[in-house]
């Protein structure tokens, strides 16, 4: 049961490291080279879409991790399972204080009421989504090695 626990808890933490690695090195590039109003509609509609989902996918993989922790608490790996955990709390942290208002913003935005600034808005989250990648990646890459 527990190795069942480890390769679900895996796979959805990996899946959305996938998901937002995407967003920050493909999605984005892609919808900041089309012309006109596009890049701020298709950055609109993301956080409208993806901003319903990606809470409920960050407290799962939180709350799964944080089980996987308690039940194999005396197997090899917990360490690392327990660290992988702290990290995917930072990201939340850091998804609450820095992304989501910056996000709750932008999905409001239309071609008629967007600030001046919301280019350099999108650039700061950007920049901040970055960050929140990389830690959710070292947390994936945590849980794969207490898995070995």
């Amino acid at each position: 049961m527990l190795n069942a626990l480890e390769v679900f808890t895996t796979v959805i933490v990996g899946v959305m490291v996938g998901v937002e690695f995407s967003v920050a090195f493909v999605i984005n590039r892609i919808l900041d080279s089309l012309p006109d109003d596009s890049a701020l509609r298709g950055r609109a509609h993301g956080g409208r879409m993806l901003g319903a989902v990606m809470p409920v996918w960050y407290i799962t993989s939180l709350v799964l991790v944080a089980v996987w922790a308690i039940a194999g608490w005396s197997h090899p790996g917990t360490g690392l399972v327990v660290t992988a955990g702290a990290l995917l709390i930072v990201s939340v942290i850091m998804s609450v204080l820095l992304l989501v208002p910056i996000n709750n913003r932008g999905k409001t935005w239309t071609p008629d009421n967007r600030p001046a600034d919301w280019k350099q808005q999108m650039n700061r989250w950007d920049r901040y989504h970055y960050v929140r990648v990389a830690v959710i990646i070292a947390a994936f890459a945590l849980l794969v090695a207490a898995r070995t």
